[in-house]
C-alpha cells in the first residue's frame, strides 16, 4: 500500500487544507440549511474566490475549492456577511453538527441542534474529526452517517444519548438533552478519548451515569431523489448550475443539505423546469447514487489514481454499492462497499465487500490506463485465479 497522512483533522473555514487545486473551504451552515440568498451569495463568492466547485460533504458540510492564498481572507469576509460561519475560530472549529434534514422549526431535533450551537463555547477542546449527529425526528435517519455523539429517538419515542460504538443509548428528560451531551463530551476527554481519535475506538467503560439501556428506533427509509430532493453525483456542485437553477426555480426558498448527496429543496411548489441533468440526479434507481468517490488525482495530493471518471464507466456494472478510492484513507466512504477500488502507487486494488485501504488475502491491481476506454477496467485486466470475479455479477 502506497504511503498517505492521516491528518486527524478536518479542515474547517478559518483552518482550510490545501488540496492539489488551491484552498479547500469548508463551511458548516447552521442546521445544514441556506436560505435563498445565502446559496446565491455562496456560489458567487466560489466563483469568484475560488474554482467555482463545491463539495457536499458526508457530514452535509460544503467546500470551497480552488482557493488561492490572496483569495482566501476575500471569502472569509465573504462568507461572514452572509453569516455562514462564525467569527469565532473556536466556536466555528467545534461546530461539527450534524442535523437530520427532516426537521421543522420548534421540534426536538431543531431545539435540541440550535441550544447546542448556542452553547458551543461550553464544548471541551475535542479532536478535529469528533461530531454530533442530532436525530430527533419520530425515527433515525443518521445512524449509518459519521458522528461520536448521537441525541436520536427510541422505540418507546422517548430520546436518547448514544455514544457511538455502543447499540444502546441513556433515556434523556426533556429538557437536558444538551446538558448531558456536554457532559458526555467533557468524559471522554478527561478519560483519554483524545489519543483515540473517536468515539467508537474509545474503549473506557461509560459513567455510570449516562449507564446505556436503551435501543434506538429502527431507521427511517433513506432519502432520496425526488419531486424536492435532487441527487449531486459524488457530492459536487458546481456554482454556476446551483445559480441557473435558483434563477429557473424562484419559489425554491431554502436548501437542506444531507450526507447522502442529497440537496433537499424548501417549497411547496413544483419545479417549473426539469433539472440540469448533468448537474443533479433526479432519477431513484441512478447507478451514481451507489457510487462514492472521492475528487482523486490531480486535485488532491494524496490520491495516485484518477477516481470519478473510472466510478462513472463502473457504475453501470456494479450491483450494490462501488467505492474508488484514490488511496487508502476512504475519505468519500467509512464503511464497506459490495466493490472498492483503492488506489495505490498509481493502479487500483479491487475487493469485494471491503473498506477502502483494507487487507487483501489476494491482491489484484488493475493497471492505470492513459487512454480511455468503453470498457471496464475488469473487463481487459486477468486476475489471478483466487480472486477472479466479475465487478457486473458480484453482489451480497
Amino acid at each position: 500500500m502506497s504511503a498517505f497522512v492521516v491528518k486527524g483533522w478536518c479542515p474547517d473555514a478559518w483552518r482550510p487544507m490545501m488540496a492539489g487545486d488551491g484552498l479547500l473551504v469548508r463551511i458548516r451552515p447552521p442546521l445544514g440549511r441556506l436560505t435563498r440568498a445565502q446559496i446565491i451569495g455562496l456560489c458567487a463568492a466560489a466563483v469568484r474566490h475560488g474554482s467555482g466547485q463545491i463539495d457536499v460533504t458526508s457530514r452535509a458540510n460544503l467546500q470551497i475549492r480552488g482557493v488561492s492564498d490572496d483569495e482566501w481572507r476575500p471569502l472569509i469576509d465573504a462568507m461572514l456577511e452572509l453569516g455562514l460561519i462564525d467569527p469565532d475560530t473556536a466556536r466555528e472549529a467545534r461546530a461539527n453538527i450534524l442535523v437530520a434534514p427532516d426537521w421543522r422549526e420548534g421540534d426536538d431535533t431543531h431545539r435540541i441542534a440550535s441550544e447546542l450551537h448556542a452553547r458551543l463555547h461550553e464544548l471541551p477542546d475535542l479532536p478535529g474529526k469528533v461530531g454530533f449527529a442530532i436525530d430527533a425526528g419520530v425515527a433515525p435517519m443518521l445512524a449509518d452517517a459519521s458522528a461520536d455523539f448521537r441525541i436520536e429517538r427510541a422505540a418507546s419515542g422517548h430520546l436518547i444519548l448514544r455514544a457511538d460504538g455502543r447499540d444502546h443509548g441513556r433515556p434523556l428528560s426533556p429538557g437536558t438533552e444538551v446538558d448531558r451531551l456536554i457532559a458526555l463530551a467533557r468524559w471522554f476527554v478527561d478519560s483519554g478519548g483524545t489519543a483515540s481519535g473517536r468515539m467508537a475506538r474509545h474503549h473506557a467503560p461509560l459513567p455510570d451515569w449516562a449507564a446505556a439501556t436503551i435501543a434506538p428506533a429502527g431507521s427511517a427509509p433513506r432519502l432520496e431523489p425526488g419531486p424536492h430532493a435532487l441527487g449531486l453525483p459524488f457530492g459536487r456542485i458546481e456554482a454556476s448550475a446551483l445559480t441557473r437553477l435558483l434563477e429557473v426555480e424562484p419559489a425554491i426558498r431554502a436548501i437542506r443539505l444531507t450526507p447522502w448527496h442529497i440537496a433537499v429543496l424548501e417549497t411547496e411548489s413544483p419545479l417549473a423546469a426539469t433539472p440540469d441533468p448533468a448537474a443533479f440526479i433526479t432519477t431513484p434507481s441512478t447507478a451514481l447514487l451507489r457510487t462514492d468517490a472521492c475528487v482523486g488525482a490531480p486535485a488532491c495530493p494524496q490520491a495516485t489514481v484518477e477516481t470519478r471518471t473510472l466510478a462513472r464507466r463502473l457504475a453501470p456494472h456494479v450491483v450494490g454499492r462501488l467505492h474508488v478510492s484514490g488511496c487508502a484513507k476512504g475519505c468519500a466512504r467509512a464503511g464497506p462497499a459490495d466493490v472498492t477500488l483503492t488506489g495505490c502507487d498509481g493502479r487500483y486494488d479491487l475487493a469485494f465487500d471491503a473498506r477502502a485501504g483494507a487487507p487483501l488475502p489476494a491482491r489484484d491491481s488493475i493497471p492505470r490506463r492513459s487512454s480511455p476506454s468503453s470498457e471496464p477496467p475488469e473487463c481487459r485486466t486477468p486476475m489471478k485465479p483466487t480472486a477472479r470475479r466479475s465487478i457486473a455479477s458480484h453482489s451480497r
